[in-house]
């Protein structure tokens, strides 16, 4: 009789296990590498990976990451719309923050019916390379890779998108702007597009110097469309969206922007935070101008 009564208590706890790992930020996702062997322009040595919690902020972080890689998410089958969204975690290119601008992230996209994919990329910066270098170049391979496998993943080759907070927004938007592929294209997942077909950056960083828009940013009329949400009081400025922006309309390339009077940096999605205040917009927006857009691709 204990006999039956322990494995039936052993029957619940896995059952309730199984229903935590099913849920929330821990439910994982499928790891698909990004390049069949070294990925290209890396020059340190390889380090071991990092995975680390901050015990007083709850921040689940990712470091030294040498092997690029997406976590994929697939929208649910009775609901997906076919878009996706490369998810890219804010971290000063130092380490990402792979909880709150990662899997928190895709775990919402997936509730509307889109696909999520959390981008690895390389980080940290590498010594003697500009910031966003070899992230760029993973950032356009993950989007290649995505468009690729369209078919497989039950998404459209023209609704695929990029997101990304922080840092990751920087790169966000020098994928966008890009004027071509940061690599020379190796396999035929290259022979897909790299251009994103539309833009969310969430307080983008390293965007402006002396009061202007980099200009690796200077929209041009094949510049996706793009939503951008920052807060005035935010210590990276919120000149960064709205200078982007502003960039777009001179383009005429469709844009939105919402600038909080409160909220500072680092929020992501967070219950309470100005990114949660706007996600029923930007559900609404990414649905409107996911693709479709009829621009050159490159």
């Amino acid at each position: 009789m204990r006999k039956k009564i322990a494995s039936l208590a052993a029957a619940l706890w896995l059952g309730t296990t199984a229903l935590t790992f099913a849920s929330g930020e821990n439910a994982r996702g499928k790891f698909i590498p990004l390049w069949p062997g070294d990925p290209p322009g890396e020059t340190a040595p390889e380090k071991p990976e990092i995975q680390e919690t901050d015990k007083q902020t709850g921040i689940k972080w990712v470091g030294q990451v040498w092997k690029p890689a997406i976590e994929l998410f697939p929208a649910p089958a009775d609901r997906n719309t076919g878009i996706a969204v490369l998810i890219c975690p804010g971290g000063g290119y130092g380490r990402l923050a792979y909880g709150h601008e990662g899997l928190d992230v895709a775990h919402w996209l997936n509730s509307i019916g889109v696909t999520g994919a959390i981008l690895k990329y390389r980080v940290p910066t590498r010594p003697k390379m500009p910031r966003g270098t070899l992230p760029l170049k993973d950032a356009q391979r993950a989007i290649s890779l995505l468009r690729a496998q369209a078919d497989e993943l039950k998404i459209s080759t023209d609704r695929i998108g990029i997101l990304g907070f922080s840092a990751g927004g920087h790169l966000s938007a020098l994928a966008s702007t890009a004027r071509g592929r940061a690599y020379p294209a190796s396999d035929d997942t290259d022979n897909a597009s790299c251009r994103p077909d539309f833009t969310v950056l969430v307080y983008p960083a390293y965007m402006v110097k002396n009061g202007a828009l980099q200009k690796e940013f200077a929209a041009g009329v094949d510049t996706p469309p793009a939503f951008c949400l920052h807060s005035a009081d935010d210590s990276h400025t919120s000149d960064s969206s709205l200078l982007y922006f502003q960039s777009l309309r001179r383009a005429k390339v469709p844009a939105e922007l919402h600038i909080h009077a409160t909220g500072g940096h680092g929020y992501g999605f967070r219950p309470g935070s100005p990114g949660a205040a706007t996600l029923p917009l930007l559900e609404t927006w990414i649905t409107q101008h996911s693709g479709k857009t009829g621009k050159t691709k490159r």
